[in-house]
C-alpha cells in the first residue's frame, strides 16, 4: 500500500478542489424537488462545474476497465433504495424521495469529493431519520481522525453508532484516499475494530462516506455495472466529505458554509 502524503502546496490545491465540490451541492439544493429528473440535476451540475468553476467533473467517463462501461454522467444520483453510483436518468423525482448527490471535481490536477442527502419536498419520517443517522455516522468517523489513530478506529465508530440505532453498514463500498488520483490508497472501511489497520499521518487525504441501510446490509449490482441497490429494497442513505489529517487532528476540505 502506497499512501500519498500531501505537501503544504498540495494541501492548498486540495482545499480549493474541496471548496469547489462543496459549492456544487450548495448550488443544486434549490433544484431538488418533485417533478425534476435526475438527468436535469446532472445537467445543472455539469454546466456549473465546467462553466462557472472552470473545473472537470471527475465521474464523467470514469472507469471503463474490462467489461464495465465508462460512467456516462457528471454526478451520481442515488434515489431511495439505490446505495451508490446511481446514473442520472429521465425518471422524475416524487414527493418524499430521498436522493444522494455525489460530486467530484478536478481542479488544477486535484480532486474534491463530497456528497449529501436531499429530499424532493417533505421527507418521509423514515427517510429523514435514516439520513440523519448516516450523517451522524460520518461525523463520528471524522471525529476519530488524528495522527496516530487508525483506520479501524474510524470504521468502529461508524459501525457502532449505526448498528446501535438499528441500521446496517454496507461493506462492499468504502471511503478512499484521494488527491491527484480519484481513488488512491488507503481504503477507508466503515466498519472495523479499534486500534487495527493503518495508522494515520499528517498530510493524508481521504474520504469518509458511510452507506447506511434501513434494512439488511446486503447489496447487489445492477446490469448497468454501476448502480448499486439494497437487496431487500430498503432505504439507503450516504454522506461524504474529503478529510485532511492535520498535525493536531483533522480538517474537512468540503465544508458547505462551515457545516459538516
Amino acid at each position: 500500500m502506497t499512501v500519498s502524503i500531501k505537501t503544504p502546496e498540495e494541501q492548498d490545491k486540495m482545499r480549493e478542489a474541496g471548496r469547489l465540490a462543496a459549492s456544487v451541492l450548495l448550488m443544486i439544493e434549490e433544484h431538488v424537488k418533485p417533478g425534476v429528473t435526475t438527468d436535469h440535476l446532472n445537467s445543472l451540475c455539469h454546466d456549473f462545474i465546467v462553466n462557472e468553476l472552470d473545473a472537470v467533473p471527475a465521474p464523467l467517463g470514469y472507469g471503463g476497465a474490462g467489461s464495465r462501461p465508462p460512467f456516462p454522467k457528471s454526478v451520481c444520483t442515488s434515489v431511495n433504495h439505490v446505495v451508490c453510483h446511481g446514473i442520472p436518468g429521465p425518471k422524475k423525482l416524487k414527493k418524499g424521495d430521498a436522493v444522494n448527490i455525489d460530486v467530484t471535481v478536478i481542479k488544477d490536477g486535484f480532486h474534491g469529493d463530497t456528497s449529501k442527502m436531499f429530499f424532493a419536498g417533505e421527507p418521509t419520517i423514515r427517510g429523514r431519520r435514516l439520513a440523519e443517522l448516516a450523517h451522524q455516522a460520518m461525523v463520528a468517523g471524522i471525529e476519530q481522525v488524528k495522527p496516530g489513530a487508525t483506520l479501524g478506529d474510524i470504521g468502529h465508530a461508524i459501525q457502532t453508532l449505526v448498528e446501535s440505532n438499528g441500521g446496517s453498514v454496507v461493506r462492499e463500498y468504502c471511503g478512499h484516499g484521494i488527491g491527484r488520483v480519484f481513488h488512491e490508497d488507503p481504503q477507508v472501511l466503515h466498519y472495523g475494530r479499534p486500534g487495527k489497520g493503518l495508522a494515520l499521518q499528517a498530510g493524508m487525504t481521504f474520504t469518509i462516506e458511510p452507506m447506511v441501510n434501513a434494512g439488511r446490509r446486503d447489496v447487489r449490482l445492477l446490469p448497468d455495472e454501476w448502480t448499486v441497490v439494497t437487496k431487500d429494497h430498503s432505504l439507503s442513505a450516504q454522506w461524504e466529505h474529503t478529510i485532511l489529517v492535520t498535525n493536531s487532528g483533522y480538517e474537512v476540505l468540503t465544508l458547505r458554509n462551515g457545516e459538516i
